[in-house]
């Protein structure tokens, strides 16, 4: 094994570092999303420390229970839904970082409308024992409101829902490994 500190110059490796530690931060906010939107707790808690405190607005609290809150309300209210993340910025300091994500989120309501949210995520990200993971989490709610649906021609309609029905559990097809043919049962 060759010492790579010896072939990199300092300021290529202090980049390195940097970008990894980046894109481990990038990595848990999907972890947070993907998890909420699949129902999936524990890749929802991943994303937090234990001891995290995320202040959503109409919810707050630990990671844990904000967790099973926000499932249970997106259960309870919505058929469907998707977190977006976008913009990101984070300033890194040492084994914190504080980052600002700005996101869109779209509810299939059970009644009325669909929902579509915009906002960001403030957030404060701490390195314990190697992990990065959210430690403090505000929620700006920028703007909430409803959006009227597009009435599709039925050969459209019949062709989008031919890849299948999201699932919000671990039957969806984002779980499928190794993706093949044949695995997309339409809805």
């Amino acid at each position: 094994m060759h010492d790579t500190t010896a072939i990199i110059d300092a300021d290529t490796l202090s980049f390195i570092r940097r970008m990894k530690d980046r894109q481990e931060i990038l990595d848990c906010l999907h972890r947070y999303t993907r998890g909420v939107d699949r129902f999936d707790r524990d890749l929802m808690l991943s994303a937090y420390h234990a001891d995290a405190i995320d202040q959503h607005g109409v919810a707050e609290g630990v990671a844990g229970a904000f967790v099973d809150w926000a499932i249970g309300w997106h259960g309870q209210f919505q058929n469907r839904h998707q977190h977006i993340i976008t913009n990101h910025t984070i300033d890194l300091d040492g084994d914190t970082a504080h980052g600002e994500t700005y996101y869109i989120f779209w509810g299939e309501n059970r009644e009325g409308p669909p929902s579509l949210c915009f906002g960001r995520y403030v957030d404060r990200f701490e390195r314990r024992d190697g992990r990065w993971a959210i430690a403090h989490r505000v929620c700006v709610n920028e703007k909430v409101g409803t959006f009227n649906e597009t009435a599709l021609p039925p050969e459209w309609a019949a062709a989008l829902s031919s890849t299948g029905p999201c699932r919000r559990d671990g039957q969806d097809i984002s779980y499928a490994r190794p993706l093949t043919a044949g695995q997309v049962q339409p809805g």
